[in-house]
Order: structure tokens, then C-alpha cells, then sequence
């Protein structure tokens, strides 16, 4: 086990409590509302992001979700100037954790969507954004801490279970993420409970 495993393990969380996770830094978006009232959290999305596209690190994710991103900090920017989204969390490249609304609410970050028939994901589902590119491995990090916090959310929402989606599987030909980068097998394989201390 490495050592960059070894402290995701020891210092991530496994509670959910009141809709939110503790451990992961809170900044409200408010792009965000009410689901309807017989909707039931059912199915995670993943999606990748990185802002301006390609790069990492830069924070302007938190602000894009926050509408508080400048349009002239780059010529992209202008291109998404007045989109109102957001997900319920975002993980970065190191692992750090972020969540932008509660997840009993409904987050704006599946848009024109379908799974198993039923449309307008948003409505039941929990969108995890990884910072990142179709084409560009993910990081060690990033797959611990997806690891965990899908365990936490499939325990507290049991009704998720195996139901659990790339954006390009819920709105094909529209959207790409997480793309051929992502390791759906590596990801898949690691939510047995066996290999963890749950």
C-alpha cells in the first residue's frame, strides 16, 4: 500500500451527515433546487472538468460553479459566460475534496439527460466532477478519494448501488466525459467492501 493511499485511508470520512460530507471543503454554489418530491438519489454521474480546459489547479472551477468567474481572465471564459451549473462535489488532481451543494438537493450538472429510461438526471442523481481531460490519466489521488467517497454516498444513499454513470453514458453524443482516460475497471474493482475498512 502507498503511502499516498495510506492517508486518503486515515484521514477520509466516511459520514455523510445532513447531506453533505464533512471532510470536504464547503462553497456553496448557487446553481442548485429542490428535487422533486418523489425523487429518490439514485445514480452517480462522473464527469471531468478543468478550467481554463486543460489546465489544473488554477481554483477557477470553484468559481465557474460560484458564478463568480472572470470572463476576461481567459478567451474561453467568454465562450461560458453566463452558464449557471454546477455538481455536487469536485475532486482534484491532489485529492483535495470540494462540494458545491447539498446532496439532497439537486445539483445543475447532468443537464439533457437519460438513464434506464428515465430522463432528467439531475432530478435523482449526485454529480461527482474529477478535475481533469478525456485523454489525460487521472491521478492516484483521485481514485482513492472517489473510492471513498462512493463508498460513503452507496451507504447512505443505499438506493445508488451498482447504478453508477459517465456523463457520456447519460447524455451520448452530447458529452465525452470522463473519458477513455478514465479507468472505469480499475474504479469498479475497488468499491468491493472487502478491501476496505469500512
Amino acid at each position: 500500500m502507498s503511502e499516498d493511499t495510506q492517508t486518503v485511508r486515515r484521514t477520509f470520512s466516511l459520514d455523510v451527515k445532513d447531506g453533505r460530507l464533512p471532510d470536504a471543503q464547503w462553497v456553496p454554489s448557487p446553481n442548485f433546487g429542490q428535487r422533486p418530491p418523489a425523487a429518490v438519489v439514485s445514480l452517480l454521474v462522473i464527469h471531468n472538468i478543468s478550467l481554463p480546459p486543460g489546465q489544473f489547479g488554477s481554483g477557477c472551477i470553484q468559481r465557474f460553479f460560484s458564478n463568480q468567474l472572470a470572463v476576461d481572465e481567459h478567451p474561453y471564459f467568454a465562450e461560458i459566460d453566463g452558464l449557471q451549473v454546477s455538481s455536487h462535489l469536485l475532486i482534484e488532481r491532489d485529492g483535495t475534496l470540494y462540494q458545491f451543494v447539498n446532496f439532497n438537493d439537486r445539483a445543475w450538472h447532468a443537464g439533457v439527460s437519460c438513464y434506464e429510461g428515465l430522463t432528467d438526471c439531475n432530478d435523482f442523481s449526485i454529480g461527482i466532477e474529477l478535475e481533469g481531460c478525456d485523454n489525460t490519466p487521472y491521478s492516484e489521488a483521485q481514485y482513492q478519494v472517489l473510492t471513498r467517497v462512493t463508498i460513503a454516498l452507496r451507504r447512505y444513499y443505499p438506493m445508488i448501488g451498482s447504478r453508477i454513470a459517465g456523463h457520456d453514458d447519460i447524455a451520448p453524443g452530447r458529452k465525452t466525459d470522463p473519458g477513455p482516460a478514465f479507468d472505469w475497471g480499475r474504479y469498479l474493482n475497488s468499491l468491493k467492501p472487502d478491501e476496505y475498512d469500512l
